[in-house]
């Protein structure tokens, strides 16, 4: 992504972060403790701040709702999978989110954020008919991108395949799966989900070495993917932090 950043936490975070920014925007007369932290972090990193018009600050956010403040970056890095299963290699406990054909912008930041919040290592999108990380992820994720690794890639069974290679097990997200609440979900895991009304391809499903379900009592077909995704997390650091499976 070479675009914009706007709001204000996300513009927090990624001056915090090691993010390679060109131009920081805040709207003239804007005051607050927020924006005097985000003026004194851009001046302290040497990059260029203008104080604009609001009609201008609308222009550069394509109509977003930037709360007055902007910032240009560069184009996004994505992260290389093999250097973040060797930063992993060590770790007892590991936790990668693997998104199969997940369009949304929505989905995928509101996924990054509960995947950041609930102890994720990185995130996994396909380089073809997903979303990639553009100015609305960074957005409704609040942040969290500047913190979470992102690995684009070509071949999502490759992935898995190299991802138990290396001694990661695989849950796959299906509503025919066994109770969450029921499995195992510590040590080293991928968790997998597909988009909403497609689910995962057959191929990647057939990867898994199991498939986890969420509950639900409803009369709806499923859950949105980025709700879907936060529960399984929190099942996962659940079981992390209580060291036991609840017995059904």
């Amino acid at each position: 992504m070479s675009g914009i950043i706007f709001g204000r936490q996300p513009v927090l975070e990624a001056l915090k972060s090691s993010h390679s920014i060109n131009k920081v925007y805040i709207a003239k007369g804007l005051k607050g403790s927020i924006i005097d932290t985000i003026f004194r972090l851009a001046r302290e990193a040497k990059i260029v701040v203008q104080f604009v018009d609001k009609i201008k600050l609308d222009q550069v956010t394509d109509g977003g709702n930037h709360q007055g403040v902007a910032l240009q970056v560069a184009s996004v890095k994505y992260a290389e999978l093999d250097q973040i299963l060797d930063s992993l290699e060590e770790k007892k406990e590991a936790l990668l989110v693997l998104l199969d054909r997940v369009t949304d912008p929505h989905n995928l930041g509101a996924i990054v954020r509960s995947a950041h919040q609930l102890g994720a290592d990185a995130i996994i999108i396909p380089k073809r008919d997903a979303c990639g990380i553009n100015e609305t992820v960074a957005k409704v994720s609040a942040g969290a991108i500047e913190y979470l690794p992102v690995i684009q890639a070509n071949n999502l069974v490759q992935v898995i395949e190299k991802c138990k290679s290396r001694g990661y097990w695989v849950a796959g997200a299906e509503s025919a799966g066994k109770q969450c609440f029921a499995q195992d979900l510590k040590g080293k895991i991928v968790l997998a989900l597909g988009s909403e009304g497609y689910g995962l391809q057959k191929l990647i499903l057939e990867k898994c070495d199991f498939v986890v379900a969420i509950p639900q009592i409803g009369k709806l077909d499923s859950l949105n993917v980025s709700c879907a995704a936060s529960i399984l997390l929190y099942e996962i650091i659940r079981q992390r932090l209580q060291k036991s499976v609840i017995p059904k």
